[in-house]
């Protein structure tokens, strides 16, 4: 699941950039309102935690736009702003949450799970395609019609995350490449291909009737045929 933290407290967004990168999150950073409301007019990312007061746009005005842009992407809100007319004022705007500052980690890290489970469409952690199933929390892919698993690389688990959560659609090889490595990554469409390569491996291997099949000259797709 990729983030995008919107924070210009040079510490606070260090502090935060390493928490959510060690409980396996895909972080990106943006110190100013105007280069984390292009950001996420991108829409390659899961959530969104953004601060209130930046500069360049504040939070509120970020919020307000991308929603009438008609851009779900969850947004928590995390500021020092803690008035009761503050939070409304940012879950009026478009925020689907709000956690101020101070703050204990476990609670931050709870909400991001909640929204995730809201952004991918489970409730118990385990997403579910055809024959398939993968475990966000473990990484695991199963078979369910034998039962079979196997634990998922970081890049494996993403790859098929982004393609379950996209039910099935022809993706292609750049929106895979952003979505997994990021704009800043300097990743070549030949590491999709191997990390593709390794994933249907492991489709392959618990026995499973999905497949991955490549679209020619646009991308791939997660298919099932004989299920």
């Amino acid at each position: 699941m990729r983030i995008l933290l919107v924070e210009d407290e040079k510490r606070m967004a260090q502090a935060l950039c390493e928490l959510l990168r060690q409980e396996k999150y895909e972080v990106d950073h943006c110190a100013n309102g105007v280069d984390g409301l292009s950001a996420i007019e991108a829409g390659i990312y899961d959530i969104v935690i953004l601060d209130v007061m930046l500069p360049g746009i504040n939070g509120f005005d970020i919020a307000q736009n991308v929603r009438s842009k008609g851009i779900a992407t969850p947004i928590l809100m995390l500021t020092a702003k803690a008035e009761l007319d503050d939070k409304v004022a940012g879950l009026d705007s478009g925020a689907d949450d709000y956690l101020t500052k101070p703050f204990m980690t476990k609670e931050l890290l709870a909400r991001l799970r909640a929204l995730g489970r809201r952004t991918l469409g489970t409730t118990d952690g385990v997403l579910s395609f055809s024959d398939i199933t993968l475990d966000t929390g473990t990484f695991m892919l199963t078979c369910v019609t034998n039962g079979q698993s196997v634990r998922l690389s970081e890049k494996e688990y993403r790859i098929l995350e982004y393609m379950i959560a996209n039910g099935g659609q022809i993706l292609t090889r750049e929106q895979l490449a952003v979505k997994i490595w990021g704009y800043d990554n300097e990743a070549e469409y030949n590491n999709v291909e191997v990390y593709m390569s390794f994933t249907r491996k492991k489709l392959t291997f618990v026995e499973a009737k999905t497949e991955i099949k490549a679209v020619r000259g646009v991308g791939y797709e997660l298919r099932c045929d004989d299920v």
